[in-house]
């Protein structure tokens, strides 16, 4: 399953990097992934129009989309569009960050899992 990471590089900024997480096979139950620990989660939405300026996240976190869209733009420029079901890292907790837009008329909605 391929997500995007969203990560400090050396020069300070924020980068995307797409990763693919391994499934194992646990024969009639399907395919997972390995346990990963998680200190907490909480769900989030934010309405249409909202924007975050620069910003960086506060602990490693796993972001889960679950409804509407939003576009997070990096420190080096890149910019990419979150929509239901996407999966992202985050990891940027120093240097410049990242901004965040709510794109379109829907409510965006997020489940957070929170990293040790």
């Amino acid at each position: 399953m391929k997500i995007t990471r969203l990560y400090t590089g050396t020069d300070d900024c924020s980068h995307f990097e797409d990763i693919e997480v391994p499934f194992e096979s646990r024969e009639d139950f399907g395919l997972f992934t390995l346990p990963e620990p998680a200190k907490a989660f909480f769900f989030r939405q934010i309405p249409p129009g909202w924007t975050y300026a620069w910003h960086n996240v506060v602990c490693r976190e796993y972001v889960v989309m679950l409804d509407g869209e939003a576009e997070i733009e990096t420190g080096d420029g890149g910019k990419r569009v979150f929509r239901k079901g996407d999966v992202l890292l985050a990891e940027d907790l120093t240097g410049r960050g990242h901004r965040t837009r709510v794109l379109g008329k829907r409510v965006w909605r997020q489940l957070f899992v929170t990293l040790p």
